[in-house]
């Protein structure tokens, strides 16, 4: 370790010059004195005043520089004492477990506690600074930049081919121990109670309605196949032959169908399509139940599939090639497609006031329970961390810090006993004079 001379504040030292001063020349004054009272016997009165003032001054500085000192150290050394004052020096390592729990615990009250966090929080609107942060063109340009800068260093320290084992092996993993009949019966739910299976089914209906009303000749094409398939192709063909066009029929009762139901929102093969939805939703939502297993055990054999496996890998090693190439132009998309999606987050987090509302009460939340579920191991951490530093160094790091202060307490004390001495004197002369 590095000696405590070495690395004492010049604060210090003056301050312990100027007390050293100070004593020196009120003990020298308080010397002058007495010989000055044997030679001068004529002013011995005015010398005593002078005297007390001297030796108050002594005392002043004597006793704060023992109070002091005795707060790091024992300044009798190896002198025998009595036991009473050798309990009261070198007080802070003495109670440095006291003091080590005491900051513990200040900082803990007063910083991480869950009132603290709370009260700090609920006066500040934290997801608008965040907001206004990102929106700023500066922040969420560095932020691009700095993203930009770190994934193809990332992928250069760790191969596309290690990324993609990687996530092949943990996803496959997580995939392989979930039942995604739960998943999938949620997602059903979701898809019900928001109306958008409603919406989906206009849409294809509409694209459906299109493409056969535009492609007479493509649809006649598939109806053909579709029959040749089911085996009826030679029956609709002999059907012609006596004026019957069944595939022309077929398509436009088809078509026909459609119409009606791009018409009706109630129409009944609309409702069966939200019926049979609305079944599997429950029959998936059954662990035991024979679609929740037909589920999971086609999920099963796609994983033990290498072809599945492979692809999962490949496409891993294809999307992080083409992210890093992307990311080390200067005129990169993806960076530029990153910047304005942060950008615009910032703006619409500034601009929606009910989203604010809503993430400061998350992050409210979160922080009161991460304080709640810390503080503690804050307390434990500062003072095993205090409880570790050397008492010399302890000492000399806290004297640095404030011991310029308290030294010149020693400077005040000379100056305020001489003071005070010099006050008792006048009394103590006035007192003789009127008696």
């Amino acid at each position: 370790m590095i000696p405590a001379e070495e690395h004492t504040s010049p604060n210090l030292n003056r301050s312990k010059r100027y007390a050293m001063i100070a004593l020196m020349m009120a003990v020298l004054a308080w010397l002058a004195l007495m010989v000055a009272a044997k030679l001068l016997p004529e002013y011995v009165w005015l010398i005593h005043i002078l005297m007390l003032s001297a030796e108050a001054g002594v005392v002043g500085g004597l006793a704060d520089w023992y109070a002091i000192t005795v707060l790091f150290r024992n300044p009798f050394g190896k002198i025998p004492i009595p036991k009473f004052l050798k309990d009261h020096t070198e007080i802070i390592p003495r109670n440095k477990a006291r003091i080590a729990e005491s900051m513990g615990r200040f900082v803990q009250e007063n910083f991480f506690s869950p009132q603290v966090v709370e009260r700090t929080l609920s006066s500040t609107d934290l997801s608008l600074a965040v907001g206004q942060w990102l929106a700023n063109p500066t922040n969420n340009s560095q932020v691009t930049q700095v993203i930009q800068q770190t994934v193809p260093k990332i992928f250069e320290f760790v191969s596309q081919e290690q990324v993609g084992r990687f996530i092949q092996a943990n996803s496959v993993q997580w995939v392989r121990n979930t039942q995604i009949n739960t998943l999938a019966s949620e997602m059903i739910r979701a898809v019900l109670d928001n109306d958008f299976h409603q919406d989906v089914l206009q849409r294809g209906l509409d694209l459906a309605h299109d493409w056969m009303t535009q492609h007479p000749e493509q649809t006649q094409a598939l109806t053909q196949t579709l029959f040749k398939e089911l085996g009826v192709w030679k029956l609709a063909k002999g059907a012609s032959w006596i004026g019957i066009d069944v595939q022309k029929r077929t398509i436009d009762s088809l078509i026909e169908r459609v119409e009606s139901m791009l018409a009706d929102p109630e129409h009944p093969w609309r409702q069966k399509i939200e019926s049979v939805a609305h079944d599997l939703m429950l029959q998936l939502a059954d662990a035991d139940s024979d679609a929740s297993a037909r589920l999971n055990s086609t999920k099963d054999a796609l994983l033990d599939s290498p072809q599945v496996l492979n692809f999962i890998s490949g496409a891993v090693v294809i999307l992080c090639n083409a992210i890093r190439e992307d990311l080390l132009k200067t005129d990169s998309g993806i960076a530029e497609n990153l910047r304005v999606a942060i950008q615009q987050l910032g703006q619409n987090i500034v601009s929606n006031q009910d989203i604010r509302r809503l993430l400061n009460e998350k992050l409210s939340g979160i922080a009161i329970n991460l304080s709640d579920q810390y503080s503690e191991k804050v307390i434990l951490f500062i003072s095993e961390r205090i409880h570790e530093w050397d008492s010399r160094e302890m000492i000399d790091k806290i004297e640095n810090e404030v011991g310029g202060d308290l030294h010149m307490i020693r400077v005040n004390g000379v100056v305020v006993g001489a003071f005070i001495g010099l006050v008792l004197g006048i009394i103590r002369a006035l007192v003789d004079v009127a008696f």
